[in-house]
């Protein structure tokens, strides 16, 4: 299986990749130049800019998502760019901003925090559900990973610093149910995972910081195989194409002391394995 590009658009700290299949278009964000891009059918692309970091989304409407930033959630109109707030993401926290988020089988929408300079223990996770905003786990260095199982029954994030991935059993509504427990430790490894998502079977795709991979593991937490990237810093992985069967994978160059002409592209590959289409979040 090899990986070519499917966008050459070099981000500084791309992240964030979303499947909208009633657009057939992928979006995704470079965080720390604050734009949100998307590509889609007939080779379409757009940009937005913005005034504050964005890093993460989540699928409302045909024209409308969910936009995490580094004060709040809004509304984001994709044909008119009009923006509206609907709750509060420490907004009146200089010190951090949001990171990984994605929606959950339930509606609701899970969002990370974390320093922007990474200072440790400043970042949390937090959950939207039908107006609801509440902070789900706190002292997070960098937060990522967040992807859940098919059936709603668990939730996956990690701290990157702390070089593992947890899980956590939710409840019918989708709030967490018990405390997280170990589900992939990659410490021996010197593993860093960063963005992750759940196929169709269960299976967890691990974008690991570094490594110029996406790893699979299986529904026990075992590894099975990993797709490898021309681009060293892969931040995050999507499921997408018209038989969600495509992996994207987004990259940075931050930081690398002599970057490719790859690195801070997004990737894709066809055929890797078929995944969950990305779920809606009820406002």
């Amino acid at each position: 299986m090899t990986a070519t590009v499917f966008d050459e658009t070099r981000c500084v700290l791309g992240e964030g990749p979303l499947w909208l299949a009633d657009r057939k278009a992928l979006i995704w964000f470079d965080i720390l130049n604050r734009k949100m891009f998307l590509r889609g059918a007939a080779d379409t692309a757009q940009h937005w800019q913005f005034d504050e970091y964005v890093s993460a989304a989540g699928r409302i409407s045909r024209d409308q998502v969910l936009l995490a930033s580094q004060s709040a959630l809004s509304v984001f109109d994709l044909t008119t760019g009009a923006r509206e707030v609907i709750v509060p993401l420490e907004a009146d926290d200089p010190v951090t901003r949001s990171n990984d988020g994605r929606a959950d089988p339930q509606g609701g929408f899970w969002i990370g925090t974390m320093g922007v300079n990474a200072q440790p223990e400043a970042g949390a996770i937090w959950r939207f559900y039908k107006g609801e905003m509440r902070k789900l786990f706190s002292r997070i260095t960098i937060s990522n990973a967040i992807c859940f199982s098919p059936d709603g029954g668990h939730a996956h994030f990690t701290d990157t610093a702390q070089q593992i991935i947890w899980r956590v059993t939710l409840d019918a509504h989708g709030w967490p149910a018990g405390e997280p427990e170990v589900f992939i430790d990659l410490r021996t490894e010197g593993l860093n995972p960063d963005g992750a998502v759940i196929d169709a079977e269960g299976a967890l795709w691990s974008a690991q910081w570094g490594a110029s991979r996406v790893a699979r593991y299986d529904t026990a937490g075992r590894f099975t195989d990993a797709v490898r990237f021309p681009a060293s810093q892969i931040s995050c992985p999507a499921f997408g194409g018209d038989d969600l069967t495509t992996l994207f994978a987004t990259s940075a160059l931050e930081n690398l002391p002599d970057p490719t002409d790859l690195d801070g592209a997004v990737f894709h590959i066809a055929s890797v394995a078929k995944g969950q289409e990305e779920h809606i979040v009820t406002l």
